[in-house]
């Protein structure tokens, strides 16, 4: 269940709102007396008029990614709002990200304490949202050595190409039934299991993972760490989540992951160090906290804890989502999906049952539809937001310390000025003069899906080989249809916000095992 904002009662309800209104409206209008003498020496980014108290909250929608894109092309890329208490600054274009991070990015690479990820990150001690600073490099340093860098990456070729395996025979086992196959969950299922494989050294079965527990706890989690609640507009209101049963659902929630890490990590110290090396990445957490190297130094378990929270959480869901919609655009595009096939199928030798690791250094169009994918649905729309730590200037424009900023990375995906049609899904044009040296990693700012500069997403490379891993098999084993009656302008592609974008109505498609023995 999403965690909703409820009222237990109603006269909780009547007083508790009384008060909210109160509250609000008093400190809305201190802060507002503050910011007017603040804001009038400075130039601030152009941006729409605000109401009082709620500044531009009103104008995000139900998906701020796509109403913040549509405010850009009236107010620029660079544009400024206030959230409730929060001013916020958006970067809505290739050339705006580039003069903000490439000459500023220390600036810009503090974390908003937001409220939920505080609690789920063990107080934003993590990689992913800790504060910049001396732990951050740390941490950071710690797990691009030990947990992400492309070796470590690799030495999981096994376990990777296993539960692939196991996923794509699953689905074959069901292309008999006239029932269409859920590809939403199936995917799902795959990157929960693949990650739990590489990062707790445990296998779960479809009764364990497949719609369980796992799905639930995900889901719950993606909803709090995606999602806005009334603190993080209104610090000094945090106490109504005590009230609305928010907070009692966010502290079930951070309960129920942590359970899950204590008895892996006990688990693992109950069994002792294999002499083979490490199994998974709490092996190295373990040994990392023990014997610490180069001044790395983990001083508590909660450390551990929240880096597994990074890997299990966006390894698994950013993942799923890059799959599915990967999977939706070749299915309303049948030329670039038999492209794809054809090659998958020629490169893979004919007794072949499944593509290998080793089979994808040959696939060069498989990449670029994935490239053109991540383009078009960036996994994680709004980026991760980013907090100024210091005052600065761009493009003239004053950006006051403590600003939160959010970089539009479907916008910028989509920019015309540097895309052709960028509605368009044509993976071909990755081949183009003026855009084939354009890569996905965070040097080229026109296609940022994973981020940029020092708060980049560390973990691309995990992410990345069980995309195209996983997508290969899918293309290489089967036939794909829609359901019948269907047609391919009629799949739905309208997609569900939250800190990861996943498509809003699951893809449901009929398989055909070509290769059934």
């Amino acid at each position: 269940m999403s965690p909703k904002l409820t009222f237990h009662s109603h006269g909780t309800t009547t007083t508790t709102t009384l008060l909210f209104v109160v509250s609000i409206f008093l400190i809305s209008w201190l802060f507002t007396l503050r910011r007017r003498r603040r804001s009038n020496t400075r130039r601030l980014p152009p941006g729409p008029a605000k109401l009082p108290i709620i500044g531009n909250l009103h104008q995000l929608g139900k998906s701020p990614h796509i109403s913040l894109q549509k405010l850009s092309m009236d107010h620029g890329p660079l544009m400024y709002l206030q959230l409730g208490c929060s001013p916020t600054l958006v970067i809505s274009s290739a050339d705006a990200a580039r003069d903000v991070f490439k000459s500023h990015d220390i600036a810009f690479s503090g974390r908003p304490a937001l409220y939920a990820l505080k609690r789920l990150s063990y107080g934003l001690v993590d990689i992913a949202v800790a504060p910049y600073g001396e732990h951050w490099r740390q941490i950071r340093k710690m797990c691009m050595l030990e947990l992400l860098s492309v070796k470590r990456v690799n030495s999981f070729w096994r376990e990777r190409e296993e539960v692939v395996v196991r996923v794509i025979d699953s689905i074959a086992t069901r292309c008999h039934s006239p029932d269409p196959i859920d590809l939403s969950a199936a995917m799902l299922t795959l990157t929960i299991d693949v990650t739990c494989r590489i990062a707790f050294g445990k296998k779960y079965g479809h009764s364990d993972v497949g719609g369980g527990p796992f799905h639930r706890i995900l889901e719950e989690t993606q909803t709090f760490l995606g999602g806005f609640c009334t603190a993080d507009f209104f610090p000094r209101l945090a106490w109504v989540h005590n009230f609305t049963g928010f907070q009692a659902q966010l502290d079930r929630n951070f309960g129920e992951l942590d359970a899950f890490y204590e008895s892996v990590i006990e688990e693992h110290v109950r069994g002792g160090r294999p002499e083979s090396g490490d199994r998974d990445l709490v092996d190295v957490l373990i040994r990392l906290q023990k014997d610490p190297i180069d001044g790395m130094v983990m001083s508590s378990p909660s450390h551990a804890k929240a880096i597994l929270t990074d890997v299990f959480i966006g390894g698994s869901d950013t993942s799923s989502a890059a799959l599915v919609w990967t999977m939706t655009e070749l299915m309303k595009n049948p030329a670039s999906m038999k492209k794809a096939q054809d090659e998958v199928r020629k490169a893979v030798q004919k007794n072949k049952h499944r593509v290998d690791e080793t089979d994808l250094q040959q696939l060069h169009y498989l990449k670029l539809v994935i490239k053109e994918s991540l383009r078009l649905h960036p996994p994680v729309p709004l980026l991760v937001p980013r907090e100024t730590i210091e005052d600065c200037n761009i493009r003239g424009y004053d950006i006051p310390a403590k600003t939160r900023v959010f970089v539009n990375a479907r916008a910028i995906g989509r920019d015309p000025k540097y895309w052709k049609d960028p509605d368009e899904f044509r993976p071909e044009r990755f081949d183009d003069d003026d855009v084939r040296m354009i890569d996905f990693r965070g040097q080229d700012f026109q296609l940022v899906p994973f981020g940029m500069g020092r708060r980049g997403c560390p973990g691309i490379n995990f992410a990345y080989v069980t995309i195209e891993l996983t997508l290969a098999n899918l293309l290489h084993r089967f036939d794909w249809a829609l359901p019948e009656g269907m047609r391919a302008e009629d799949v739905d592609m309208q997609d569900r916000f939250g800190m990861t974008m996943h498509k809003k109505i699951p893809l449901c498609l009929v398989a055909v095992d070509v290769l059934g023995k």
